[in-house]
């Protein structure tokens, strides 16, 4: 029997530049959003594209590559696993997000300079502490 795994990967391009901070404890934390498109053809034979939007979270030595590397509109190949989070906020109302938490990263486009970069994650995925202020 395979173990069952939680893995989102995505390919798209980044809305903005990534949102860079450090916590309390002096790791660095990147938030970006990335845009996939599907294309399809509806019941009348009309052309449909939907954008959908993910946000990535990047820690330790990731985020560092991303706050480096990354601007708005580059593509990116996104390999993370999926994590959904509740807050409170500042209207006091409870929200709920989904993100991927980034392990790998493949740079795409960008010229020859950036050209097929890969980037694992050093720490392993369940040491990322996900909780962060929203």
């Amino acid at each position: 029997m395979y173990a069952i795994k939680n893995k989102v990967q995505l390919i798209g391009n980044l809305g903005q530049e990534p949102n860079i901070r450090t916590t309390e404890t002096g790791k660095k934390v990147a938030r970006f959003s990335i845009a996939t498109n599907d294309i399809y053809r509806n019941s009348r034979g009309e052309r449909i594209k939907e954008t959908l939007w993910h946000t990535v979270i990047a820690w330790g030595k990731l985020a560092e590559i991303t706050e480096k590397y990354l601007t708005k509109g580059r593509e990116v190949a996104v390999t993370g696993k999926l994590v959904h989070r509740e807050y409170i906020d500042k209207s006091g109302i409870k929200r709920f997000i989904s993100e991927v938490v980034l392990n790998e990263l493949l740079m795409l486009g960008g010229g020859p300079r950036y050209q097929n970069e890969t980037v694992e994650a050093i720490e392993e995925a369940e040491d990322f502490d996900v909780e962060m202020d929203s």
